[in-house]
């Protein structure tokens, strides 16, 4: 029985790492990614003409784009490992499930964080204009950062649900579709309260709600841990299925 050991999952990992960056849809993903958010805070948002000192504006643009974005970092991670074959001799190679698993999980996420650092230029210059709160921009960037590590486990699941590519990012970007915007069913139909938490329950970005509003609420923190480490098993149990099958 293979032995999980937590280094081999970084040096798969920094393989998969310089994959993405030799990518041009990395590169495309990264553009979008900067010009969605600066014009929907910009143009959509009318932020100048709010006159506020608040970027949650900006930070409500994140989840939106994080339903294309996300996609394109995962679809290629196991869906094009099976259609190549190459899925077949990452299982023969000394790594266990987790292994596999987490090396992939961590260079998807170490993409996204990349992508979040070069969003900072934004709120650093619009933080020299007004009296912004720095606790608060934290929070929202912890809570973006909490939010894309669920949608990227749960982008690698259906990856590995998916036969290639192109079934991977539809696949994905309808499931995030869904599930970063059923909470919009409570505020547009009239629920029972007990039917509308249970809706809000399985919406990502309904527990990021706390968070752009500079609030860390423990419930909302621990649903962002449980659900991604939830993706990430059923992730396993995928790959030993297939491992056996």
């Amino acid at each position: 029985m293979k032995k999980y050991l937590p280094y081999r999952a970084f040096i798969l990992a920094r393989k998969e790492l310089f994959q993405y960056l030799t990518a041009p849809a990395f590169y495309g993903a990264a553009v979008f990614f900067l010009v969605f958010c600066s014009v929907w805070l910009f143009f959509f948002q009318q932020y100048f003409v709010a006159d506020q000192a608040t970027l949650r504006p900006y930070f409500s643009a994140f989840p939106l784009v994080f339903i294309m974005v996300i996609p394109v970092i995962t679809m290629k991670s196991w869906a094009e490992e099976r259609k190549t074959g190459t899925a077949e001799i990452l299982l023969t190679m000394p790594f266990t499930e987790w292994d596999l698993v987490l090396g992939k999980f961590i260079s998807a996420l170490a993409v996204l964080s990349m992508m979040l650092v070069l969003t900072l230029p934004v709120p650093m210059t619009l933080m020299r204009l007004g009296n912004f709160d720095n606790g608060t921009v934290f929070c929202e960037y912890l809570g973006v950062f909490l939010l894309g590590a669920s949608a990227t486990a749960l982008g690698l699941l259906l990856s590995s649900l998916s036969k290639n590519q192109a079934g991977s990012f539809l696949g994905s970007a309808v499931v995030l579709l869904a599930v970063m915007l059923v909470n919009q069913l409570t505020f547009t139909l009239n629920m029972p309260d007990a039917l509308a938490r249970l809706i809000n329950f399985f919406s990502l970005a309904f527990h990021f709600e706390s968070f752009s509003k500079g609030l860390i609420d423990s419930r909302d923190l621990a649903f962002f841990i449980l659900s991604t480490c939830l993706f990430l098993f059923i992730n396993t149990k995928v790959i030993l299925f297939r491992k056996w099958r």
